[in-house]
Parts: C-alpha cells; sequence; structure tokens
C-alpha cells in the first residue's frame, strides 16, 4: 500500500499549484482521501478531504473558496487545486487515505491509515 504526492514547488503568492495523490497496490473506492500539511514548528492540520463514494468535501476555513479537492476516476487520483496562494500555506502536504466516513469526520487525522510522503508547497511573498 503506497501513497505518492506529487505536484508541489515553488510559487508566487497569488500562484495556483495542482496536487495530485496517486495509490499503488489499492483503490480509492470506499474511501476517504484527505490533504493534511506541515508547517515547520507547527503541528499537522487539515486541509481538504473527498469521500470517493459520493464525492462528499470537506474544507478547512482557511482555504474555503481557494482550494478544490476533486477525484479523476479514470486516472484514479485525488488532486488538490491551490489558487491564490498566500505565504502562510507554504507547508509540506500530505495526502492519506481511510475509510469512507461521516462528514465531521472527513477532517479528522485518525480517520486515516495509510499517508503517503509528502511534497513541498512554498509560497514567496
Amino acid at each position: 500500500v503506497q501513497l505518492q504526492a506529487s505536484g508541489g514547488g515553488l510559487v508566487q503568492a497569488g500562484g495556483s499549484l495542482r496536487l495530485s495523490c496517486a495509490a499503488s497496490g489499492l483503490t480509492f473506492s470506499s474511501s476517504a482521501v484527505g490533504w493534511f500539511r506541515q508547517a515547520p514548528g507547527k503541528e499537522r492540520e487539515f486541509v481538504a478531504a473527498i469521500r470517493w463514494s459520493d464525492g462528499t468535501r470537506s474544507y478547512a476555513d482557511s482555504v474555503k473558496g481557494r482550494f478544490t479537492i476533486s477525484r479523476d476516476n479514470a486516472k484514479k487520483t485525488v488532486d488538490l487545486q491551490m489558487d491564490r496562494l498566500k505565504p502562510e500555506d507554504t507547508a509540506v502536504y500530505y495526502c492519506a487515505r481511510g475509510k469512507s466516513v461521516a462528514y465531521y469526520a472527513l477532517s479528522r487525522g485518525n480517520t486515516y491509515d495509510d499517508w503517503g510522503q509528502g511534497t513541498q508547497v512554498t509560497v514567496s511573498s
């Protein structure tokens, strides 16, 4: 079971990046897939999640209206489109997979059992 996060990089404030989470050795069906991030010296925090079965989405307040999580059935990936990026979005971003859960549990870290290695996102001011 392996999750691969990709798409990170360096971007100026106001720019965009698109992260992608792909799975090997498992599928996303009947799963919740979430994105979390951790900045230096800070705790890991929830960013966004999607329930694969019905597309239910959850977002952290800090990214609502700027980030969009989506699933690609053909590619079997979960993508995070990040627009209007801010310096405070700088962090290592991780994707994670867990059981399909109720909406209120999508933002909880303990919902997720499998974690990817992370991809660095740096937003310069």
